[in-house]
């Protein structure tokens, strides 16, 4: 799986994304609590995102495609993103303010419309250990950078006049813990501040969470107070981070709040009395959060694979 980086220049506009289920609101009571992704064996949920006007997307570790739906239905659907025929496995999947689908799974980034069409593939170059897998992604004023599951790297594809460059190495991780073993890095989830100056990256294998400068690259861990944060997908509002824990302590949703230059912080509410199998990542709408439960560690037939919506505890925390 030794790939250069595709250097076609398409150009399109990519803009920044910037306890117990119970209904979060009012004018949330009438929302599903449990949400079908799919029927079918094998699917093996893993990212999620919610746009602001209430549109589902799902991604399949197991078979690569994609899922939308809305919040008020409790089914989803197959997306019909072309051109993910030979992407097994998808992982990370957001949305810019526009309603393009970007998402990413073995060596490749994609961008769809939402219609579909395939607007640009960008191929991540190998690594230190090898063929990449990429994670998870977050989208910035000017750049998209993605998490290397294989290989202790973020990468970065420049957003420049409208135009997506290739995406490309941009930080080796492992000057942050000298001595620490490449391949126990497993870089999970990236969430980035308003600015695009502050990217929080989530490591399972040093069981922390590494706050990097996007100007400098300085990489240094986020200090939750000495506690043990491997976290898998995360999502970042304001300076309340939200996180999935299922490694290294009772899985379920941890939310902490951060200083604010996002350098320390403490976990506020933990979550993890949840009816949830596996959960990997998690999405916020309103004053609820959806969370994957992925099933990754039963057999592969043990369909429907579901989103479970919980209440946010912080909702209306304006501190």
């Amino acid at each position: 799986m030794r790939r250069t980086p595709v250097r076609l220049a398409v150009t399109f506009l990519l803009t920044a994304l910037a306890a117990v289920p119970a209904p979060a609101s009012a004018g949330a009571r009438e929302l599903p609590g449990t949400y079908v992704v799919s029927r079918e064996a094998g699917v093996l949920p893993e990212g999620i995102t919610v746009t602001p006007d209430g549109t589902l997307y799902v991604s399949s570790d197991g078979l690569g495609t994609l899922y939308r739906g809305r919040v008020g239905d409790p089914e989803l659907k197959p997306f019909p993103a072309r051109g993910l025929e030979t992407r097994t496995s998808t992982l990370g999947v957001h949305t810019d303010r526009r309603g393009r689908v970007l998402s990413v799974g073995g060596a490749t980034l994609t961008v769809h419309d939402r219609h579909g069409r395939l607007l640009a593939t960008r191929t991540a170059q190998d690594g230190p250990l090898g063929a990449p897998r990429l994670n998870d992604l977050v989208v910035t004023e000017d750049a998209v950078y993605a998490t290397d599951w294989a290989n202790p790297v973020v990468h970065r594809a420049e957003i420049r006049g409208g135009t997506l460059g290739p995406l490309e190495p941009w930080l080796d991780v492992r000057s942050a813990l000298p001595g620490f073993p490449a391949r126990y890095w497993l870089l999970n989830g990236i969430v980035a501040n308003a600015s695009g100056t502050t990217l929080l990256v989530a490591s399972n294998g040093t069981e922390a969470v590494w706050r990097i400068s996007t100007a400098t690259r300085e990489i240094a861990p986020l200090d939750l107070g000495g506690q043990s944060f491997g976290a898998d997908g995360m999502v970042l509002r304001d300076r309340t981070l939200y996180a999935v824990l299922n490694y290294g302590a009772p899985q379920g949703v941890y939310i902490a709040r951060l200083d604010e230059e996002l350098r320390t912080g403490t976990v506020t509410h933990r979550l993890t009395d949840l009816p949830l199998t596996l959960p990997t990542t998690l999405a916020r709408h309103g004053c609820r959060l959806y969370v994957v439960d992925s099933r990754l560690a039963e057999p592969r037939d043990r369909a429907p694979y579901t989103v479970r919506a919980l209440s946010d505890p912080t909702c209306g925390d304006r501190r």
